[in-house]
C-alpha cells in the first residue's frame, strides 16, 4: 500500500528540519553569550570596589554584545549577584519565530538559557589610576606591554579615551576594567577592557606619611659639598636613610647601595643616570615639594626593594599628595658621556591637575620589590626591556601610568616569595571562577 504525503505536511516537515536547526543554532549563541556574561561579571565580583549594579551591567552588556537580539525579535535579560558578591547568574529568554511552523500550528518557540558564575577567592589590585577625567590617564604606545597575570588593571578615568592601547601594545591581566572607555583598535587587551565600570576611591589614601627631618649629609667625600643644591654621587659609595634636600643625582659609573630606612627627596629628585648602579633592600623612597621626582636614565642599574616593617611597610614609593608646579626631573640634564641634553618625558595625552613625573628608561630596572604610591604622580615608563619581571610582587597606584616605546611591566604576584607585605587595599589574590549551566 503506497501512502501520498501532501504537499502542505511535506512542507511542514522539511520546514520543520529546518526551524528545528535554526533553534539549535540560537540557542548555542545565547547559551555562550551568557557564558561569557557571567564569565565577565565573575571577573568584576573579583574586585574589592565592585559593586551588585556594576556587575549587573557588565554582564547584561557582555551578553548583548555577544548575541545581539534583532530589532523586531528582543529577548529578556535577568541578571542576579549574590547579596555577598560571591556569584553571579544570567538568564535570556527569546521568542524565536519559526519561519514554516505555521503549517504545523506553531508560529514560534520560546528559548530560555541560563548560566552562573561563582567566585572561589576574591581578586584585587595590581594597577590603579586616580586621573578621574583625563584621556589616556592608562596609556599604552608603540610595543609597551603590561604583564599581571592573577590581578586586576583598573583606570578610574570617566574619559571615553581614558584607557588607551595605541600600536602594537599588549595588556594582560585576569580584569581589564575602565571607568570611562577604552581606545585600542589596534592593541590587544586581553581580556578585552570592560567600559563603564564603577570608579574606586584610592585605596592607600590616609596612609601615615613619613617624617621629614633635616638635611641629611653625605658620607665623606660627599658631604663637603653644599647642601644648598642637589647633591652629587660620581663614586662608588654606601648611603644612609634621611631626607636629602634638593634631592640626589648619581652619576657616571658609581655604585650606590642604600642602608634599609627611609629616603627623603626634599625640593629635588632622585636621578640616576649615566652607567650608575642604585641598589637596596628594605628601602622605602618618599617624594616631597614641587620639584620631586624621579628618573632611571637608560644605562643604569636599579634594584630595590620595599621595608617589611615601619611606616613605609610595603611601600617601595610614596609621595606628598599635593602639587602645584611640578619639574621634569630630566629637564636640562646632561648625559656625561655624549655631553648631550637628556630627551625630556613624552607629555601626557591630557591631566586632571599637576603631578610629579618619576621616568623609568632604565633597561636594567628588573627588581622593584613593593607598592609604588603616587597620588599625584604620573609613572612613565619608556625603556626597551622589562621592567619588575624579577620581583616577587609590584602594585603600582598612581595618577597616571604610560608606556612608550617597548617595555613590559611586570606585576608579579608572588607573594609567598618575599617577606614584603602587600598594603591593605591593594595586591591581587587568588582567586578562580566556576560556571555552571
Amino acid at each position: 500500500m503506497v501512502f501520498a504525503l501532501s504537499s502542505t505536511v511535506l512542507i511542514g516537515l522539511v520546514g520543520g528540519g529546518i526551524d528545528y536547526a535554526h533553534l539549535a543554532t540560537r540557542r548555542s549563541q545565547l547559551q555562550n553569550a551568557v557564558d561569557v556574561g557571567v564569565l565577565t561579571g565573575g571577573g568584576t565580583l573579583k574586585l574589592a570596589a565592585s559593586s551588585i549594579a556594576s556587575v549587573q551591567g557588565v554582564t547584561e552588556q557582555a551578553i548583548r554584545n555577544n548575541a545581539p537580539p534583532s530589532p523586531n525579535q528582543p529577548f529578556a535579560v535577568t541578571v542576579d549577584v549574590a547579596p555577598d558578591k560571591t556569584s553571579v547568574s544570567a538568564r535570556v529568554q527569546e521568542s524565536v519565530k519559526l519561519a514554516f511552523g505555521g503549517f504545523l500550528g506553531m508560529s514560534s518557540r520560546t528559548i530560555a538559557v541560563q548560566a552562573k558564575a561563582s567566585v572561589v577567592g576574591r581578586m584585587r589590585l595590581c594597577m590603579l589610576t586616580l586621573d578621574p577625567a583625563a584621556p589616556g590617564a592608562f596609556n599604552l604606545q608603540k610595543n609597551a606591554q603590561v604583564t599581571a597575570n592573577g590581578c586586576s588593571l583598573y583606570s578610574n578615568s570617566m574619559n571615553a579615551s581614558g584607557m588607551v592601547g595605541g600600536d602594537s601594545s599588549m595588556a594582560r591581566a585576569d580584569t581589564i576594567c575602565s571607568a570611562g572607555g577604552y581606545v585600542g583598535a589596534r592593541a590587544n587587551f586581553a581580556p578585552p577592557p570592560q567600559a563603564g565600570c564603577p570608579t574606586i576611591a584610592d585605596p592607600l589614601k590616609g596612609r601615615a606619611n613619613p617624617n621629614v627631618g633635616g638635611c641629611a649629609s653625605l658620607p665623606f667625600p660627599f658631604n663637603l659639598l653644599p647642601l644648598t643644591k642637589i647633591q652629587t654621587i660620581d663614586k662608588d659609595v654606601t648611603i644612609d636613610p634621611g631626607t636629602y634636600c634638593y634631592g640626589l643625582q648619581i652619576k657616571k659609573k658609581a655604585v650606590v647601595t642604600m642602608r634599609p630606612g627611609i629616603y627623603v627627596f626634599k625640593d629635588g629628585p632622585l636621578i640616576v643616570q649615566d652607567n650608575a648602579t642604585l641598589s637596596g633592600e628594605g628601602v622605602g623612597l618618599y617624594f616631597v615639594g614641587d620639584k620631586a621626582g624621579l628618573l632611571f636614565d637608560k644605562k643604569t642599574t636599579v634594584s630595590l626593594t620595599a621595608p617589611t616593617t615601619g611606616e613605609m611597610a610595603g611601600l617601595l614609593m610614596a609621595e606628598q599628595t599635593t602639587v602645584s608646579n611640578p619639574i621634569d626631573p630630566a629637564l636640562g640634564l646632561v648625559d656625561d658621556v655624549t655631553g648631550l641634553l637628556l630627551p625630556p618625558t613624552p607629555p601626557p595625552l591630557g591631566q586632571s591637575k599637576p603631578m610629579r613625573i618619576y621616568r623609568i628608561i632604565s633597561n636594567n630596572a628588573r627588581t622593584m620589590l613593593g607598592t609604588i604610591y603616587l597620588p599625584a604622580g604620573r609613572l612613565v615608563i619608556d625603556s626597551d626591556k622589562p621592567v619588575a619581571d624579577q620581583s616577587a610582587y609590584t602594585v603600582v597606584v598612581a595618577q597616571q601610568v604610560n608606556l612608550y616605546e617597548g617595555p613590559n611591566l611586570y606585576l608579579n604576584a608572588n607573594y609567598d616569595a618575599t617577606s614584603v607585605p602587600v598594603p591593605k587595599g591593594v595586591g591581587p589574590l587568588n582567586g578562580k571562577l566556576l560556571i555552571t549551566q
